[in-house]
């Protein structure tokens, strides 16, 4: 006997048959990142601004592309995926990092002027230096990107004032950025001279250093980035740019591994969010190498008392006390009623307070 065909099994069908249409395609961002054209979010913006065509036809956002189609970006075809190419950049001081041309300053691209289709993971500012790394392959910029897989970047500063180790504590422990309404994650920093540092940042707001050692009262004099994960600047002189070596590409790829390229958010919600703490195999708490921790320890005669968590939403610590040294409860003072002759007598009442959460 047939099944009736009511609303649910037709739109099982029509299920059913979309997910065999999709079979063997991929959305076309990826499909242009994967051939080296550009990042995922770049090929979204081109496609916006009409410049990618699939057979012939202005394509739109989120279309699949099925194997044989023809796509033409920014009036070039797209074809089999060119040889991956992975740069190290020293970029000098005055070279932007975007196309834009609102600084009307030359852009990184176009500086290197380089034969095959490259483009920057992440940016440097254009008044920073350092290195730079450049790549065809745009599936790996998010994975090295996303703060949430805590991938490090290394900076060497020099700032107007002295280095102060309780400068270098502020900034190791997370400092609040005013105009971005965020308080930045925990970091190391060490000093190298009077007047410069070296910080480590698995984080990437705008001019992020620069923000902090104003919200500081610093004013950063020059800026260079020496090292991103396991890539390091070394000797390689301003304005020049080398492959990366074999070894260096593989530890990368390792490195990047187990990252997603996802927004922290859409990461989270599958489970692939990292713990930063674990990637880089410190404590989240604070990166700062001055002195010895000198945070004061409840000690009553000679011994070490136990802390425990306060239940609640806030993170409230307390002591822990022994019975015999709990302080007696506070009696409400009585009306003044109860004083007069032959009043009742007077009844005690507990005060209910709020333990403060500092």
């Amino acid at each position: 006997m047939e099944r009736p065909c009511t609303v649910t099994n037709k739109l099982q069908l029509r299920i059913q048959k979309g997910r065999k249409r999709l079979e063997g395609t991929i959305r076309l961002n990826k499909y242009l990142s994967d051939a080296g054209v550009c990042s995922r979010r770049e090929a979204d913006r081109l496609v916006e601004e009409g410049k990618v065509l699939v057979d012939g036809e202005i394509a739109v956002m989120g279309m699949q592309i099925r194997p044989g189609q023809k796509v033409v970006c920014d009036g070039k075809p797209v074809g089999e995926k060119e040889k991956p190419v992975f740069l190290i950049v020293n970029k000098p001081r005055g070279i932007v990092c975007t196309t834009s041309d609102k600084d009307h300053a030359e852009n990184i691209v176009e500086f290197l002027n380089y034969p095959q289709r490259i483009y920057p993971v992440g940016r440097l500012d254009k008044d920073s230096e350092g290195l730079l790394l450049m790549t065809n392959q745009g599936d790996i910029v998010n994975k090295i990107l996303r703060g949430g897989n805590a991938h490090e970047k290394e900076y060497a500063v020099a700032v107007d004032h002295p280095v102060t180790e309780e400068f270098l504590k502020q900034m190791c422990e997370g400092v609040r950025i005013e105009d971005l309404d965020v308080t930045t994650k925990p970091c190391r920093a060490w000093k190298t001279g009077s007047h410069t540092f070296h910080i480590v940042l698995t984080q990437g707001l705008n001019r992020q250093i620069r923000r902090m050692c104003r919200a500081l009262d610093y004013h950063v004099m020059n800026l260079k980035r020496v090292r991103i994960m396991n890539i390091q600047l070394g000797t390689l002189k301003r304005g020049e740019y080398r492959e990366l070596t074999e070894k260096e590409l593989s530890d990368l790829m390792k490195l990047v591994e187990g990252s997603t390229n996802l927004p922290a958010r859409e990461a989270a919600k599958i489970g692939k969010l990292v713990d930063p703490a674990k990637a880089a195999g410190k404590t989240a708490r604070s990166g700062y190498q001055g002195k010895k921790n000198d945070r004061k320890t409840f000690v009553k005669n000679g011994e070490r008392k136990p802390f425990e968590k306060k239940s609640g939403t806030g993170k409230v610590w307390r002591n822990v006390c022994e019975d015999s040294e709990k302080k007696p409860e506070k009696k409400a003072p009585a009306s003044p009623e109860s004083w007069k002759p032959g009043a009742p007598e007077r009844k005690e009442h507990k005060i209910w307070t709020t333990r403060s959460r500092g």
